[in-house]
């Protein structure tokens, strides 16, 4: 079985700056991480491969330092990565993510299995994974919370609704989003990343893909716009009540009455 995971280069603080034109994420100078979601997603390949038999690689989006996660789900024990890195990449929204890694999961080959993590930790829609599946004209599956077999050309999983799990058989080749409960991911082996070699991570760009209209990808070829972002204002102000309970509720009826709250 082979199996592809879909992996993201997120901001390692929640401290970052926004481009006030483009409404995306200064990343430059920025300390980065692999997204935590991203993590069970390939501990749920690699057990899969380690019960039936296969192969895990992985793929990013992103500038060309996007090569550390790929290297991260290699020491998991991925064999290999790709990067999908290109300036014309840049500013995508989700429908553009998803269309630009479809074009690269085309390149790469074909796949029994395609598995994300559920949402990333900067954007937070939650939408990529099905709209990949969507352009790959596969089938998918959301919020799943165990795969329970792989037989027959199928896959069984478990997947979680807000007030029920149901279970359900889905024919491959699929794509599985799934969730944080699904496992505990597996540490990076220090050991093969001592012995990384270049071959671990391969870069395409634009140019490699079939399609080479230019206002599908990034900015122009996103749904999207952001029209305006900003942080949201900090209040710090507060005030103490002191005294017996009496006095509170007194203090506290006059402060309301004051503000115009009754």
């Amino acid at each position: 079985m082979k199996i592809l995971v879909c992996v993201k280069q997120v901001p390692g603080s929640n401290n970052v700056e926004v481009d006030p034109v483009t409404g995306v994420l200064k990343r430059n100078g920025i300390q980065s991480k692999i997204n935590p979601y991203d993590l069970y997603s390939i501990e749920t390949a690699l057990s899969l491969v380690e019960t039936y038999g296969g192969s895990v690689e992985s793929i990013t989006m992103g500038p060309s330092q996007a090569g550390a996660v790929i290297k991260e789900t290699v020491c998991m024990g991925a064999t290999h990565g790709t990067v999908l890195s290109d300036r014309k990449f840049a500013g995508a929204d989700v429908l553009a993510t998803a269309y630009t890694l479809s074009q690269g999961i085309q390149k790469c080959g074909t796949y029994d299995l395609i598995l994300c993590g559920k949402q990333t930790t900067d954007g937070d829609t939650a939408q990529v994974g099905a709209e990949v599946a969507e352009y790959l004209g596969i089938p998918n599956v959301s919020n799943v919370l165990s795969v329970d077999d792989v037989r027959d050309g199928r896959v069984f999983v478990t997947a979680g609704l807000d007030d029920k799990n149901v279970k359900l058989s889905v024919a491959m080749p699929c794509l599985l989003s799934v969730d944080s409960d699904i496992n505990t991911p597996r540490l990076p082996s220090y050991r093969i990343k001592k012995s990384l070699g270049e071959d671990a991570v391969r870069f395409l760009s634009f140019a490699d893909f079939d399609d080479q209209d230019a206002t599908h990808y990034g900015l122009t070829g996103s749904a999207t716009q952001v029209e305006r972002i900003f942080p949201p204002e900090k209040n710090d102000q507060k005030h103490t009540i002191s005294g017996d309970p009496a006095h509170q509720a007194e203090e506290l009826f006059g402060l309301l009455r004051g503000k115009k709250l009754i």
